[in-house]
């Protein structure tokens, strides 16, 4: 057909068959509030999100400010709530100073578009989160992509660097696999290279390092004048909106240069309320991170997978079909899993990524056991 003649978006429909065939569809399939089905697919990892505590500091903040920030936070978006959080946030994780994002998604854009840009050189785990990837291709600088947790393949980049900066990106804890990032050796690296290191924290708080305080401060980094840390308030905070930490000037330096903290409207106070009121709560409780990991070493026996050291059970099956029709087929049986297949992960992995909350009960647990024992038989080979 002569091109002019076809439809503009006809060749949407062309790469959605292609997907379909290959099992790589999604589809939104909004929850209802009263969901019987046992989460085990969400990131509510100290099960925070519906407690009281967190929802009358939500709602005592939507009271006080309003339901929305009413601008960007350079204009009307920064409110003393806002001013409250950040300084709890750098209190607890030993940074000098914090910046709230709308979202962790745009802390990690802020964040390394700011810190890179023309010129520099920024190094990047292959299995980065998309944020980290994407942030990478809107820095303008140029990207070496490093396999997995690979500290000579960094050092190398490094080494043959012609740029003057050069800044080291990953995540503390793996979205997919669960795993940790060597933060100790690889900060070694940076540092004997003259290069910052920033790291994403988002599935690290409250689940890893004293108290919660994340995989940075398990490995003594927290507060290090050259380490970055992006993290959300949508996870273990049971919240919304993300956040930078680290030194004083490079803070200063997002408030001048972060285009999605400059042109974004401000994170809605409601969210600000409900993170800080959990934060409180993590302080006050600093048990709630161990009973994560033992939920999710639970979680993993009965799956037949090492414990790992985070919050996340990877299950690989192999292929997308495979992977989707077990997630089916355990909520059929009572229990939501997450489904992870190309391109959260790579060609033949995909999987059944099972979350750990704190407050999982034994029962909670048995039932996992039961849906697990019988979905696994039937997929694995």
């Amino acid at each position: 057909m002569d091109p002019a003649r076809e439809h503009p978006l006809a060749w949407m429909d062309r790469n959605a068959e292609r997907r379909r065939a290959d099992g790589l569809r999604r589809a939104l399939r909004p929850r209802p509030a009263d969901e019987p089905l046992l989460d085990l697919a969400g990131n509510d990892y100290l099960g925070l999100s519906r407690d009281k505590r967190v929802i009358d500091g939500a709602a005592d903040a939507l009271r006080t400010w309003g339901a929305g920030s009413t601008g960007s936070r350079l204009v009307t978006g920064s409110t003393q709530l806002h001013a409250r959080l950040e300084d709890a946030l750098a209190a607890f994780t030993g940074a000098e100073a914090a910046l709230v994002f709308s979202s962790g998604y745009t802390a990690n854009l802020g964040a390394v578009t700011a810190l890179s840009g023309p010129g520099s050189l920024i190094v990047s785990d292959a299995a980065n989160h998309a944020s980290l990837v994407d942030a990478c291709r809107l820095s303008r600088a140029r990207v070496a992509v490093t396999p997995h947790n690979d500290l000579a393949a960094v050092e190398d980049a490094l080494a043959r660097r012609t740029e003057e900066r050069a800044v080291v990106v990953t995540d503390s804890v793996n979205s997919a696999e669960g795993d940790l990032a060597p933060l100790r050796a690889l900060h070694a690296v940076c540092r004997a290279r003259g290069a910052a290191l920033v790291v994403d924290e988002a599935h690290g708080l409250g689940v890893c390092g004293p108290g919660g305080r994340g995989h940075v401060a398990a490995e003594g980094l927290a507060g290090a004048d050259d380490v970055v840390l992006t993290m959300t308030l949508s996870k273990s905070l049971g919240s919304q909106g993300g956040a930078v930490l680290g030194p004083r000037r490079v803070i200063d330096h997002l408030v001048d240069t972060a285009r999605t903290m400059i042109f974004d409207t401000g994170l809605a106070p409601a969210c600000a309320g409900a993170a800080l009121a959990a934060l409180q709560i993590l302080r006050e409780d600093p048990g709630l991170p161990g009973a994560v990991l033992a939920a999710a070493a639970a979680l993993a026996e009965a799956a037949g997978v090492p414990a790992p050291p985070s919050a996340v059970v990877s299950v690989v099956l192999g292929e997308p079909e495979v992977a989707f029709a077990a997630a089916g087929r355990c909520a059929e049986l009572g229990l939501r899993v997450g489904c992870f297949r190309p391109p959260s992960v790579p060609e033949g992995t995909s999987r059944l990524r099972l979350t750990a909350r704190a407050d999982l009960t034994e029962p909670d647990l048995d039932r996992a056991r039961a849906v697990l024992a019988t979905v696994l038989a039937q997929a694995r080979p």
